[in-house]
């Protein structure tokens, strides 16, 4: 996948029903993430994934609209595992969201996103290594995102790191998506502080847990507006 193509990219994670899929791609998100973790709390079945993608990719070509690129996340699992759900699935792209080495992603069969940790003590002088880790799978031609480590959960905590260090990664003419604390409120600021390819957002457009049909619509709108003051 080229990260040639103007224009900030939009990616709401952790959808689990059809009509959250439908919203967001009606919005205009370019990326639906659906996890694929075992045991984490958004997980769905392979089978209502499944389901879920089919439903999309049907609504969206009955409207004309454009077609979210479908992204299924994993962590830490069996190769073999990942590249059967590419297949059954359908997925245009994996997120992996764990410890994956280069070589792994490279074996994916499909494009992959590979998220990297920054901790909350990342500083732009001590980055603990996250642009280096980040120009690695970039060179080997994969997509990045950077995230906030919180030890023990692989995303969608809903917690920031310091946004000087993704600006510091972005200056250094790395694409990457900015995820972490994202939400309608703040992604106008993150945009403008550290000019991402796209951000990425799942708890950040929750109300109690749930997807919040509102927050996603305001968080891809207020995406799309701030991108365009600072094109």
């Amino acid at each position: 996948m080229t990260t040639e193509s103007e224009g900030i990219k939009v990616k709401i994670c952790g959808i689990r029903t059809l009509e959250d899929a439908l919203v967001a791609a009606e919005a205009g998100a370019d990326f639906i993430g659906i996890v694929q973790v075992p045991a984490r709390r958004r997980l769905i079945t392979a089978v209502a994934a499944k389901a879920l993608i089919e439903g999309v990719r049907d609504g969206v070509r009955n409207s004309g609209g454009s077609m979210p690129w479908i992204v299924g996340l994993f962590a830490d699992q069996l190769l073999d595992e990942v590249n059967s759900l590419v297949e059954y699935l359908g997925l245009d792209l994996v997120q992996l969201c764990g410890k994956e080495p280069v070589r792994y992603a490279t074996r994916v069969n499909c494009d992959v996103i590979k998220v990297i940790h920054v901790s909350d003590a990342a500083t732009v002088d001590d980055d603990g290594g996250a642009g280096i880790r980040s120009a690695a799978y970039r060179e080997a031609g994969h997509l990045v995102t950077l995230d906030r480590l919180v030890e023990g959960i692989q995303g969608g905590t809903g917690q920031r790191f310091d946004w000087e260090v993704a600006a510091a990664v972005s200056q250094a003419g790395q694409p990457f998506l900015l995820a972490g604390g994202l939400d309608p409120d703040n992604v106008s600021e993150a945009i403008a502080a550290v000019n991402p390819w796209g951000v990425d957002v799942s708890s950040g457009v929750e109300t109690d847990g749930i997807k919040d049909q509102k927050k996603i619509r305001a968080f891809v709108s207020n995406a799309r507006a701030a991108a365009a003051k600072t094109a």
